[in-house]
């Protein structure tokens, strides 16, 4: 289980958590009990069809309050336009596809679409549902007209389904929705609170002609979940990212900046740098390119071509002379070979505050991946060796490091 970032930081603080029909709704559970442990209120609502997966006297026990299912039970009312009006939050978890779809139709056929209706406080949405339910054009329409009114929308996350799938639509863990809760709730408690961060991720490509390039395999999914990480600490995140087809979180503290070659990189991160506090360069830069690009498609012949190469500039290594003392600089370190020596060097001569070690020599580990396993390496050599886990949680974990170096007697 994670650590979490933030501690005790939801006392006091109401949360309305509507439960829809989707085996996720175990999870609850889980989540409760954590939002009661940080000293959090919590009422449920649920929907007829959650009760099939997990029982009302199970979230009565955990919240401490009885669970709402009906607007009357027992010849008693209950107020569903009261109920969000001292809330902090309405927490929608799992949202499932039906859920989603009446939510933007406005329809209104059971307690929890009547609260969410008449409510007057922040909503959240973590969805749940099969890989082909999520990637329907029709769910992914809900989705955005309801982000469009302002329903903030916790990601998905990928794995086995109950289907027996494998790919997007697994709720958010718990863990990663109470992190993003208290970001929410209490962000100006958070060491990351509007710190100005810039990331680099995914490949860069460098023209041969028109038509070819020499590139990488990255996919730039370790730098996209930094960027998110970070924006659910409360930070402003400036991504600077190469040709990758991942999709990028949509917020008003992202600032996105596209590029495509390594020149084009080491621009736009010379442009950011001098005004961000914090800064992690986890694209996978190409080392060298073509010393001229052919102006037309290069045509093939019966001989061998052969490329003349030229060095490209190394942008961690000049952020590293750029860097003051108030700014915390890190890398990433790709290695095949020698990984900690390699690592170790990396980091002494780029004047980094740490570097994370990627060994493609482990199973899991590196580019395309969904998951990653890591070594942190610091100033003095010391390693805090991460398991094989998700690039989320990797992210979350790098995210906790970087809490630790603001507040070291933690």
């Amino acid at each position: 289980m994670l650590r979490f970032l933030f501690i005790l930081m939801l006392r006091d603080k109401k949360i309305i958590i509507g439960i829809s029909g989707s085996i996720a709704a175990y999870k609850i559970a889980t989540l409760i009990r954590l939002l009661k442990k940080q000293g959090a209120r919590v009422q449920v609502i649920m929907t007829e069809a959650a009760t099939q997966f997990i029982p009302t006297l199970t979230l009565s026990t955990l919240s401490g309050n009885p669970v709402y299912l009906q607007p009357a039970e027992k010849g008693q009312w209950n107020n569903h336009v009261t109920l969000t009006k001292d809330a902090d939050l309405f927490l929608i978890a799992p949202a499932s596809a039906n859920t989603l779809a009446k939510m933007r139709t406005g329809i209104c056929d059971n307690m929890l679409l009547a609260t969410f209706l008449s409510a007057t406080c922040p909503i959240f949405i973590a969805p749940a549902m099969d890989l082909d339910m999520w990637r329907h054009p029709a769910t992914k329409k809900n989705i955005q007209i309801l982000q469009q009114r302002g329903i903030r929308l916790l990601d998905v996350e990928k794995g086995e389904l109950a289907s027996g799938l494998y790919g997007e639509g697994r709720m958010a863990e718990p863990e990663h929705i109470i992190n993003s809760l208290t970001a929410f709730l209490s962000p100006e408690k958070t060491p990351l609170n509007k710190k100005k961060v810039l990331i680099t991720a995914g490949p860069t490509y460098e023209a041969i002609d028109p038509v070819r390039f020499i590139g990488n395999y990255s996919s730039g999914k370790m730098g996209i979940a930094l960027a998110k990480a970070f924006l659910q600490a409360g930070a402003t995140v400036e991504l600077v990212l190469g040709p990758t087809s991942e999709s990028v979180p949509e917020s008003a503290s992202l600032h996105l900046h596209k590029v495509t070659s390594t020149e084009e990189m080491k621009a736009a991160c010379d442009q950011i740098f001098s005004f961000v506090d914090i800064a992690i360069l986890a694209a996978a830069v190409s080392d060298y390119r073509p010393a001229q690009k052919a102006e037309q498609k290069i045509k093939k012949s019966e001989t061998n071509l052969t490329l003349d190469l030229k060095k490209n500039p190394d942008i961690l290594q000049g952020l590293g002379t750029q860097k003051t003392a108030h700014q915390i600089l890190a890398g990433f370190a790709i290695e095949t070979e020698n990984e900690q020596k390699n690592a170790l060097a990396k980091l002494k001569k780029k004047n980094l505050d740490f570097i994370v070690l990627n060994s493609l020599n482990d199973p899991g580990a590196g580019f395309q991946a969904d998951t990653n396993k890591v070594t942190i390496f610091d100033k003095k050599g010391e390693k805090k060796a991460l398991p094989l886990q998700s690039k989320k949680e990797v992210a979350q974990q790098i995210i906790h490091y970087i809490t630790r170096l603001y507040e070291p007697e933690n």
